[in-house]
């Protein structure tokens, strides 16, 4: 079973922009159908696609696939926080109505979401969402320089969402899907709001995991498929926050790869260019920011980053797509 996540970028201007560009089949919506056709996964995660309640853009996007000859025919799309209005200053900017006030930075209600896509049923009925909690909730929860009790008392945790759903497979087992997207780490003028929340977001998994909240994680296999927007090693964020997760007992880390991160490095990074997930120009340069994660009692047969060497069909068709981020993937046995 083959299970992947990618971040994706409609370059949606406003509600109902990424539905529009699905139906009208623009070049870099068809690539994006193209590629996920492609790599053929038999659960993906999708980060970046605008939520929509009554499900009119998970069926645009599951059509376009399915007329690249590849079907997913059963989403879920978690209501997120991104762009849903808190009504508070969070940003300390003067203003309670701006992006970055929403309960997760977004222009609009919805903007760049979480979708997940599946060929088997997803067992909504029992979905854990984690979305709501609050941020001081979490355990050693980092906060931000000059919080008030105002501010903390609606502001969340996770910038997008935060979500464990079970599939349910063909032998009858289930398999429970982690999934998440964090904010970046440096944005706005904030000094550290928007860093610790970053560092906190990916934290979460590693208490979850651990049995330190009170909702306690499942006995069974599972996978965490998301955005941390953190590297292990290089970037701005807080990096012992992913390599805390990556170590985590109840995980394992495939250490996925491709040639085009390879071919791709940044002389003055510290970690593994092949590891590299998104292509960046920026200061930064690459970094690994995208994840599968198995948990510790599964067999892995196989991982890696789709990332061609340059100058590829691959790599062109990738380039059209318009994200800078590479989908990565994972290959598990059922057994």
């Amino acid at each position: 079973m083959r299970i992947a996540f990618w971040r994706v970028d409609f370059a949606a201007a406003g509600p109902g922009a990424a539905l529009a560009a699905i139906l009208a089949r623009r070049p870099h919506t068809v690539a994006m159908a193209q590629v996920i056709a492609g790599l053929a996964p038999d659960i993906l995660v999708l980060s970046g696609v605008d939520y929509d309640p009554r499900g009119h853009t998970s069926a645009a996007l599951n059509a376009l696939i399915a007329a690249q000859g590849y079907d997913l025919p059963h989403t879920f799309a978690p209501t997120p926080n991104a762009g849903m209005p808190s009504g508070v200053d969070l940003n300390g900017d003067g203003m309670a109505h701006g992006a970055d006030d929403a309960h997760g930075y977004g222009a609009y209600a919805g903007a760049r979401a979480l979708l997940l896509l599946s060929r088997y049923p997803l067992a909504t009925d029992r979905l854990r969402d984690f979305t709501q909690m609050l941020w001081r909730d979490l355990p050693g929860a980092m906060l931000f320089t000059g919080a008030t009790p105002e501010q903390l008392a609606v502001h969340r945790l996770s910038s997008i969402a935060h979500v464990a759903l079970p599939v349910l497979l063909p032998n009858g087992a289930d398999l429970w899907l982690l999934a998440y997207h964090a904010g970046p780490p440096l944005f706005g003028n904030h000094p550290d709001r928007n860093r610790n929340r970053n560092h906190d977001e990916s934290a979460f998994w590693s208490h979850w995991l651990s049995g330190e909240l009170a909702d306690k994680p499942p006995l069974g296999p599972f996978v965490l498929a998301g955005g941390s927007n953190l590297d292990p090693f290089d970037g701005d964020g807080l990096s012992e926050a992913m390599r805390r997760l990556l170590a985590h007992p109840r995980l394992q880390d495939p250490r996925p790869t491709s040639p085009g991160g390879a071919a791709t490095a940044n002389a003055d990074h510290i970690g593994p260019a092949e590891q590299d997930t998104a292509a960046w120009d920026e200061k930064q340069g690459n970094l690994r920011v995208s994840y599968v994660l198995p948990s510790s009692d599964m067999t892995v047969l196989g991982s890696g980053v789709l990332w061609p060497l340059p100058g590829t069909p691959l790599d062109d068709l990738l380039t059209a797509t318009g994200s800078a981020h590479k989908p990565v993937w994972l290959d598990l046995s059922l057994n």
